[in-house]
């Protein structure tokens, strides 16, 4: 939906370290982090004045409303492979191989990358013809294809359009850009648990503990076919943790006591960046200031919720209303990484509760209100419960909206009560294996905000943070 537009948001250096999409936002994080953390290197400046701009007219479309003190980047690894990039094959074009939108909540120093995964399909916005471009009319395509025929702007509003989220600035950088920063930091330290072959990556590394160096790492990033199931979210999750592991590498004493590997790092990431022109040193400088320690349990990476394309197998869709929520979670700069003790302490004494999935559950409607049980059901199905019939309660009539469940059921009762507005619980004699949602009088609905303080990125959404390392098989 689009809104007003608010004044320009301060960009900051985080923004510029975002700058690593996908698989270069490893690089971009941990720009971010060290820039955040320089304090007395005043001489950044003079490194941050190497970085390219370009001007994007986003007053050309209408925009969705921004945040104070939230700030949403669209980061970009460009797939351009022409000069210093020509080894890695030939495409016409230059095109996001990877592509993510870092949101950054200047207030509660929260920073959540959201993937969007290249063979996503959208309905994209058409883009006028610009120099150097084609054009396109608004049509369903690769989330990814709106650069290719109208540049970084079309690519800008396209994203815009499909998460509704507002984006203050976008970096960019390219395969050669990507080698360099990791060069600088004297490689990046991973755990690679089988051998990989994989000609197209240009990648050859034996299992083990080791040391990628720039271009194992970019291939490391960029492997598809070598490793695991061949997918590109299978990708991604391997770039999320690359970029955990650099982060936690730059944020080391080894790093940040070094004003040579400091000064070495920054220059190869402004070197090879590409921002617009409103993500001035200023802005940079301001979001410094305001960032100084980075928490790196507050450093988030996702992957968007997406599933299987209906009339392709081979390309994905995103899972509504997940999708939709996150975005919202996002631009409203809602912190995702703190569930909150106390119900962290009870998730770990419950018993765990089977996925939606594996649970099924019938819908009855104890109201006046027609359609309430067809409407609730639609709902659940969509939340990927098995609904098992709709109607109205012929032996339980409760005052309330209430979940009932049979022995051994709770926590199954519990999560679907949860995403509930005002729902209670109970145990009911009759019932084998299938929940009873009883709609009462004071239904209100689902929760208008599934993203809201009592969801994890890690709990409900599979993420990753910066400071967890994945169980090593090395």
């Amino acid at each position: 939906m689009a809104g007003k537009r608010s004044a320009p948001r301060p960009a900051g250096v985080l923004d510029t370290i975002r700058l690593s999409a996908g698989q270069w936002v490893a690089c971009a994080v941990t720009a971010l982090s060290i820039m955040a953390s320089l304090g007395g290197y005043m001489w950044y400046q003079g490194i941050v004045n190497n970085i390219t701009t370009t001007q994007v007219d986003t007053d050309e479309w209408d925009r969705p409303t921004s945040v104070e003190g939230v700030m949403n980047l669209l980061v970009i690894g460009s797939d351009v492979r022409s000069g210093e990039n020509a080894n890695y094959g030939v495409v016409e074009g230059a095109r996001p191989d990877m592509m993510l939108i870092a949101s950054i909540n200047v207030d509660n120093g929260t920073v959540t990358m959201v993937n969007l995964p290249r063979d996503l399909v959208v309905d994209l916005p058409g883009c006028e013809a610009t120099e150097g471009y084609e054009g396109m009319v608004a049509q369903s395509g690769m989330i990814n294809s709106a650069m290719t025929f109208g540049g970084v702007g079309c690519q800008w509003n396209a994203v815009e359009q499909v998460t509704e989220v507002h984006l203050d600035h976008f970096v960019m950088m390219d395969f050669t850009g990507f080698k360099d920063m990791v060069d600088a930091l004297g490689g990046v330290d991973m755990c690679i648990p089988g051998p990989i072959d994989d000609p197209k990556a240009h990648l050859t590394l034996e299992a083990g503990e080791q040391t990628l160096d720039g271009e194992q790492s970019l291939g490391y990033v960029r492997s598809r076919y070598g490793q695991g199931d061949g997918s590109d979210l299978s990708r991604i999750e391997r770039q999320q943790q690359f970029m955990g592991a650099m982060l936690r590498q730059v944020l080391s004493s080894e790093v940040m006591t070094s004003p040579l590997t400091i000064t070495n790092f920054l220059g190869a990431v402004t070197d090879s960046v590409t921002t617009d022109d409103g993500l001035t040193i200023d802005t940079m400088t301001d979001l410094a200031i305001s960032m100084r320690e980075v928490d790196l349990k507050k450093v988030q990476f996702v992957t968007v919720p997406n599933g299987q394309h209906p009339a392709d197998p081979n390309r994905l869709a995103l899972s509504e209303p997940a999708a939709t929520e996150l975005f919202q979670a996002i631009n409203s700069g809602t912190d995702l990484s703190d569930v909150g003790e106390e119900e962290k302490e009870e998730s770990d004494d419950a018993p765990a509760a089977p996925a939606p999935a594996e649970t099924s559950v019938q819908v009855l409607n104890g109201t006046d209100i027609e359609g309430l049980a067809g409407q609730a059901a639609d709902r659940l199905t969509s939340d990927g419960y098995v609904v098992t019939g709709t109607g109205n309660p012929e032996v339980r009539f409760p005052s309330v909206t209430t979940v009932y469940y049979a022995t051994g059921q709770e926590a199954a009762a519990d999560l679907l009560a949860k995403s509930l507005e005002n729902a209670v619980t109970e145990e009911a004699s009759g019932l084998t294996g299938t929940l009873e949602l009883v709609i009462g009088p004071d239904w209100s609905g689902f929760k208008g905000d599934a993203t809201g303080p009592g969801l994890s990125v890690t709990e409900d959404l599979g993420g990753i943070t910066a400071e967890e390392e994945p169980e090593s098989v090395c």
